[in-house]
């Protein structure tokens, strides 16, 4: 037994590993053809709390641990399928060497292997279908922005022309709403729009105004339907 334990030997050459859930992991142990009789076994952790995940014993199919190379002597790695946050641990390979009383003793460990589960990340497909989405609703939301600056651009601008043309129209509406009988009424009423100016030395003073029709012009130069044109002569006093 002394001989045997020295010309043992027990690899165990990860220290430590991560792996994404649902994914394989895989735990390597590896020992010299020359051993003492005794079955080597993966526990998960040290002490009066480990479990045995491998005995080399008959395993049931539905296992998640499975070895990696069936029936050899000298290769113990195990893969355990589908992994879960509660596999989180560490893990140990031990070579146990069976005593007169027919009890396996630890003959050797390895120095463990400390296993980590994270959550599996996004694929690469959704990350880029996430980044044009995003890209698209900017897109969306600038392109209403500019919508609405336009729209309000316009109104500002719309607005005070709107009130000026009205104001203008209405000018001539005013002027012309009565029917005035004559010329000299026309010039009294426009007379009265235009502000008042008071001179202590002299004033102008409109007696009449009269509208004269301008000569007829000869019928071979005037285009069908051409009116004929009249002209106003001010005759002013001054005093």
């Amino acid at each position: 037994s002394a001989q045997a334990a020295q010309n043992f030997s027990l690899q165990q050459p990860q220290t430590k590993v991560s792996v994404a859930v649902g994914e394989m992991l895989t735990l390597r142990c590896t020992t010299s053809p020359n051993a003492a009789p005794g079955p080597v076994k993966w526990l998960k952790g040290w002490g009066s709390g480990n479990k045995t995940i491998y005995g080399q014993t008959k395993m049931d199919p539905s296992s998640r641990v499975t070895r990696a190379v069936d029936g050899s002597n000298t290769d113990f790695t195990i893969r355990i399928r589908n992994v879960q946050p509660e596999d989180t641990g560490t893990y140990y390979c031990v070579k146990f060497a069976r005593s007169d009383s027919s009890v396996d003793e630890v003959f050797q460990r390895g120095n463990g292997t400390e296993v980590s589960v994270y959550e599996t990340a996004l694929v690469p497909g959704m990350v880029a279908a996430a980044v044009v989405l995003c890209f698209l609703l900017l897109l969306l939301v600038l392109f209403v922005a500019l919508c609405m600056y336009r729209r309000k651009r316009q109104g500002g601008v719309g607005s005070p022309g709107t009130v000026a043309m009205g104001s203008f129209s209405s000018v001539p509406l005013q002027c012309c709403a009565g029917t005035l009988s004559t010329p000299s009424e026309v010039l009294d009423a426009e007379s009265s729009h235009l502000p008042s100016q008071q001179s202590s030395k002299e004033e102008n003073n409109i007696h009449y105004a009269d509208l004269q029709p301008l000569p007829p012009a000869p019928r071979h130069g005037r285009s069908p339907g051409t009116a004929p044109t009249e002209y106003a002569s001010l005759r002013v006093a001054a005093k």
